[in-house]
């Protein structure tokens, strides 16, 4: 993050703006709605300019920018001006005197940036890219206008009203914050935005008089292979409520980044040999946070039910008396070989698909080798980089031809996406050529020959 969003109330607060023309004037209209005292420096200034000043209660000096104006009296300044030379030295005025300065389409000259806005007042919603591209900021706004209803603003208005009240009943902020969440998902949500605050009224006094300490949850949420553009809709919102996050190794860093920032975040990763907490430990955490009223996120690369030990998990919380809810993921197989430009099943390729564990078992895969020497089926392997010698090596002594296609793709939908080619004879030699590294899914058969012609994402 380059730059940090705050939000500043300048209600009757004096601010400065050095230019006296169309772009000061469209800069003194976001401050006086947020009611600031505009004052203004400029040898000449816009009729409207003028009356934004007046009305404010500003003041209007009638001269160019010089050093001799006192600049601690305002608790911010802008630079407005179609000179550059002038904005730079407002700037650096402003910088010696420790005052908030923006120059205007001039990022290198700016300690504040002022953002795209969506006014729903009292709420208010800013984006910003930090001077880097202010018509995509403007861009997204529009997206949000059109989504988030007008009424927005009347829900924040009443739930101020109300904030005092629901406090003094329901101590604990966790508490507190589940509170407002379920509300805002009934019906008095709409009761507001239609104006029917006496119905609104009457539905929170229920809400407050029939509030219990709420029952813990556990979420079983897929994550899927690492694009996080790949989540489920119902996996963001569950991922943005939890209150604790525990979540493995396969869980990409973009997609932890869109949980609760406040959520407590624990890691359970498990790579091969080095398990940071056993499974039974794992179960035992989710008991634990839940048994406490907690609303707690297991959150799983790919899918929990495939090769994700998640059946496991519910079975323990099952036993324990805990609600849960599963959201199922984008697997890693249908993720990564999508994006490897490799269709699982093809009319004349392959019928059928299966999905096998490639982790070792005493020195040695425990495989149903016969049913896998099929020409017209495509074998996907999990966690099988490390034993894939053997299992090539299987393959081709229960009859599967050595020419056979194999693929192996690393971090799959992610930026880090590496694909390599083979075949059953050579695909193992290639690792250490082309530093294939965990996680890496290998996908067997025919379909594997498409990717030449069908590949998007590199």
């Amino acid at each position: 993050m380059d730059i940090f969003p705050i939000s500043l109330k300048l209600q009757q607060q004096p601010c400065l703006i050095v230019g006296g023309g169309r772009i000061a004037y469209r800069k003194a209209v976001l401050l006086a709605k947020a009611g600031a005292e505009i004052h203004v420096v400029a040898p000449e200034i816009e009729e409207s300019l003028l009356d934004l000043v007046h009305k404010s209660q500003g003041q209007y000096i009638q001269a160019p920018f010089s050093l001799d104006i006192p600049l601690r009296q305002y608790r911010l300044v802008i630079a407005a001006t179609n000179d550059k030379a002038v904005n730079a030295t407002v700037f650096e005025v402003c910088e010696a005197e420790k005052i908030l300065v923006n120059s205007v389409d001039d990022p290198p000259h700016c300690r504040f940036m002022v953002p795209a806005i969506v006014d729903r007042s009292p709420l208010v919603i800013s984006i910003a890219s930090n001077g880097t591209s202010p018509v995509l900021s403007r861009q997204i706004r529009t997206q949000l206008e059109s989504t988030i209803p007008h009424g927005m603003g009347k829900l924040a208005e009443f739930s101020g009203k109300w904030r005092s009240a629901v406090k003094a009943k329901i101590l604990n902020p966790d508490e507190r914050r589940i509170f407002w969440e379920d509300l805002y998902a009934s019906p008095l949500k709409e009761q507001v935005f239609n104006d029917n605050i006496a119905e609104a009224d009457r539905l929170i006094e229920q809400a407050l008089i029939e509030w219990q300490k709420p029952k813990g949850e556990v979420y079983l949420v897929g994550a899927g292979p690492g694009d996080p553009e790949l989540l489920t809709l119902k996996a963001l919102r569950l991922m943005q409520q939890a209150d604790v996050v525990i979540y493995d190794r396969l869980v990409s860093q973009p997609i932890m980044d869109l949980c609760r920032r406040d959520a407590e975040k624990i890691y359970v990763g498990k790579a091969r040999s080095n398990h940071a907490v056993p499974q039974e430990g794992i179960n035992a955490l989710l008991v634990k946070y839940a048994s406490e009223g907690k609303r707690v996120c297991r959150l799983k690369g790919g899918d929990p039910f495939i090769f994700g030990r998640g059946g496991e998990e519910i079975q323990e919380l099952f036993d324990a008396g805990v609600a849960f809810q599963v959201v199922p993921g984008i697997t890693a197989a249908s993720g990564c070989s999508a994006y490897a430009g490799i269709p699982l099943t093809h009319r004349d390729y392959a019928q059928s698909v299966r999905f096998l564990t490639g982790h070792l078992k005493e020195g040695s895969p425990e495989l149903p080798w016969n049913e896998l020497v099929y020409e017209n089926q495509t074998l996907v392997l999990y966690m099988g980089l490390v034993g894939l010698e053997k299992i090539c090596a299987k393959l081709i002594e229960h009859g599967q031809r050595p020419n056979m296609p194999v693929a192996l793709i690393s971090k799959g939908t992610t930026p880090q996406q590496k694909v390599v080619v083979g075949t059953l004879e050579d695909i193992a030699s290639k690792v250490a050529e082309h530093q294939i590294q965990a996680p890496t899914l290998t996908i067997i058969g025919e379909v594997v020959s498409l990717r030449e012609q069908l590949q998007w994402q590199g």
